[in-house]
Formats: C-alpha cells, structure tokens, sequence
C-alpha cells in the first residue's frame, strides 16, 4: 500500500492533518500501520469504527460470534438487519462504507494460544475488545511474543479500565491479574456511553502509540468512574516474578 495520501484522503483527513500532534507524517504512519482488533463487541465495535474513520490503514478484525439482539444496546457497527449474521461480515459492510481507504481483515476465528500468533503476524498493534481473561491473557503473550504493544480494556456497568502494555518497556497483563485463569461471570451489567468512553480512550492511545508519540498509558492504568465521573490513575510496576514478562522466569 502507497503511504502517499490522496487528493481525497487529504480531504478526508483534513481535520486531522491540521493537527500538530498527526500532520502529513501522522497520517501517513496511520495508512502504514495495521492493528488486530480482538472482538467485535462493545468495545472493538466502536474500536474499529473510530480507526477505520481515522484512516488506520489495515485492520484485522476477529470475531467468532454473530450478531444477537442482545448485543445491540453497545455494539455500534451492527443493527437489527445484522441479527444472525457474523459478526465480522456485518463489521466489514459498515467499515467499508464508512472509509473505502482502510482495507479490512475479517477472521470469524477463536483466539487461542494456537491461533495467536498467526493473528498477530504483520501488525503493529494489538487492541483488546474482548470479554474474558483467558482471552485477554492469550493476547498479553502474542504481544510479547510479536514485541508489540497491547491496549487492554474492561468495562463493567458504569465503570472502565484502560492500560497499554509494551514488551521491553512496561508490565503486562500478567503483572496485574497474575494467578490462575479467572473466570468471568456469563453476564456483567453494559451501557453503551460506558463502552464509549473507555474505547474511544484506547482508540486515542492506539492513534498516539501509531504516529509516533509518547504512550500515556504504558505502566498505568486509568479506572473510569462513571457513576460520579471520576478518573483515577494507578501506577503498575512490572512484576520481577512476572511469569509471561520477567527475564528471571527464563521464558
């Protein structure tokens, strides 16, 4: 793919490109880039959505499931007419559409420790909108597998988190829920303005890690209030005996 932007892209993009911190070099490192979006639902819904509309050059989109009418007070890409259809063959009409530049990836695949790596091979990021640890876990170890970043992300009724692990720089996933595999309750309360912020807050730091910028998230995590609109922000050292991101585990 060119990096070169178009008379239409620059068009497209204009909004961006008078902003110091993306410009003409910012925009093109965004057509360069490829991101794996892992899941379709709330939060990778909206994910894919504000990078396809930002012009992210390729996205890899995984998804297993298809579209229920339950998913349908969150998950933004899909609609009524999509109920019984993949997830990643509605995503992919709605993507299309919106910004015919950005080429879309879709894998209606589980992501397991097998199929990981597979996903992850060629792109520059990796960006959580799943709903389980286990998942979350395979991905923490693709990414330190692949040395690229992950942004991770959890919602939980009117409240959020978000935090950017990078290989060789901060923690990992494992450092902050370490221990055996926890199982997430089949249903967890979900409002889609909740989904909203905490996606659009990952999209905003794939968008800073993708230019060139300085991550805001690496070695923190921000937990989003929103019953009162609080936002605290923790620090997360790296765990020495960190199983998946210590060099003393000798993995």
């Amino acid at each position: 793919m060119s990096v070169d932007l178009s008379d239409e892209e620059h068009i497209r993009y204009r909004r961006q490109l008078i902003m110091p911190e993306i410009g003409i070099r910012g925009q093109q490192r965004l057509k360069r880039a490829t991101v794996l979006i892992a899941g379709l639902g709330g939060l990778g819904s909206v994910s894919a959505f504000q990078l396809t509309a930002a012009g992210v050059g390729c996205l890899r989109i995984v998804d297993m499931d298809r579209v229920a009418v339950h998913n349908l007070n969150r998950q933004i890409l899909h609609t009524s007419a999509d109920i019984g259809k993949p997830k990643t063959a509605s995503s992919l009409e709605k993507l299309k559409a919106l910004n015919p530049h950005c080429r879309i990836e879709p894998l209606a695949a589980r992501i397991t420790g097998e199929t990981a790596a597979a996903m992850v091979r060629g792109c520059d990021l990796i960006l959580d909108g799943t709903d389980n640890l286990d998942t979350r876990r395979t991905l923490n170890r693709a990414a330190r597998d692949a040395k690229i970043p992950f942004v991770f992300a959890g919602v939980d009724g009117l409240d959020g988190m978000v935090a950017t692990f990078i290989p060789g720089r901060s923690g990992c996933l494992e450092c902050i829920f370490p221990g055996d595999p926890h199982r997430t309750p089949a249903e967890i309360g979900v409002i889609a303005p909740t989904v909203g912020v905490i996606a659009s807050l990952q999209c905003l730091e794939a968008v800073r890690l993708l230019t060139g910028q300085e991550p805001n998230l690496a070695g923190n995590l921000i937990h989003f209030h929103g019953a009162d609109m609080r936002i605290k922000r923790a620090i997360v050292p790296p765990n020495p005996n960190c199983r998946i991101c210590s060099p003393n585990n000798g993995t």
